[in-house]
């Protein structure tokens, strides 16, 4: 499995000293989390990105090795690594602020791109942040599309930014188009509403496979679950009660553990996979999320394997 895309610093609240806050150092960008939570569960996994030469970008090479991520598709610029500065509520409920004007994750090119990576590869999986900007934008929809003709099943999600992008109208003409060169795609409720126009699942899913042809739509939900349309079929699969701290990475862990279970297959056999086939990994996606939310941080938090199996199979 490879994905492509950000890898960048977070910066998140860990508490106070003399009234002054805190914020503690910790890897972060969706697709270095999908891969991080894949790779515990056992993928093969590598990244393909950029960050600078400098401090932070040391420390998120060692953090992809150390996580068993092949980072030789990892590019070193002289752009400053992307920094983001995380803020919770008191239900550990996220937002962000980034310093990225540009940063070296929007600065990767297609001349830099590993082939190899991209060619042999089974799953990749790309998001939206690598499309904000060019010439990240121009590299990832060419490397996704070389991976399709190489016959690897594509994943996608768009982790909407609103602060990362020029405006709306352009954020809903670049992912439009994302999603058609997607066989799976996972959207959270807010991004499904943004856009569809609508918060009806059912409606949202039906919309999105018709502006993209995915095989498999997931819609994250929280507190609620997970919705699926998997072709012509659709379904509710509920979440784990969690005690959220910080819910920095939780779908990413969620789709992580999906994929991992999606990787090897074809795209027809994921369109023929049963709803319960389909309902038993969201089971183990579900509780990756859920374990992910009570720890701080993105891919620190990430569970194990033994902890996603303990908990799913209570639903057993």
């Amino acid at each position: 499995m490879a994905a492509l895309g950000e890898i960048l610093i977070d910066f998140t609240p860990a508490g106070e000293r003399d009234g002054v806050p805190l914020m503690a150092q910790n890897p972060g960008g969706a697709p270095a989390n999908v891969l991080a939570m894949a790779a515990r569960l056992g993928s093969s996994t590598a990244f393909i990105g950029k960050v600078g030469q400098d401090s932070f970008g040391d420390y998120l090479d060692a953090v992809l090795q150390g996580e068993g991520i092949d980072s030789h598709g990892l590019v070193r610029g002289e752009l400053p690594t992307t920094l983001a500065f995380v803020h919770l509520t008191a239900e550990g409920e996220r937002s962000f602020t980034f310093y990225r004007n540009p940063g070296a994750d929007s600065s990767l090119s297609p001349e830099e791109l590993d082939w190899d990576i991209i060619t042999h590869t089974r799953v990749f999986h790309f998001g939206g942040v690598s499309l904000t900007h060019n010439p990240a934008r121009a590299a990832t929809t060419f490397a996704v599309r070389i991976a399709r003709q190489a016959g690897a099943l594509i994943t996608f999600d768009p982790n909407y930014r609103p602060a990362l992008w020029k405006s709306e109208a352009k954020a809903v003409e670049v992912l439009s188009k994302a999603l058609r060169l997607a066989d799976v795609i996972k959207v959270s409720l807010e991004e499904m509403i943004f856009l569809t126009g609508t918060d009806d699942p059912e409606l949202g899913t039906a919309l999105i496979q018709e502006m993209s042809g995915a095989a498999l739509i997931v819609v994250s939900q929280g507190e609620q679950g997970a919705y699926y349309r998997l072709m012509e079929r659709i379904g509710q699969v509920p979440a784990f009660k969690a005690d959220a701290v910080d819910t920095t990475g939780a779908g990413d862990a969620f789709f992580g553990t999906l994929i991992h279970y999606l990787a090897g297959k074809s795209r027809r056999e994921v369109e023929g996979l049963s709803p319960y086939q389909l309902e038993k990994f969201m089971d183990c996606a579900n509780a990756a999320g859920a374990l992910t939310v009570t720890k701080p941080g993105a891919i620190p938090s990430l569970p194990s394997r033994e902890e996603i199996q303990a908990l799913a199979a209570l639903r057993s």
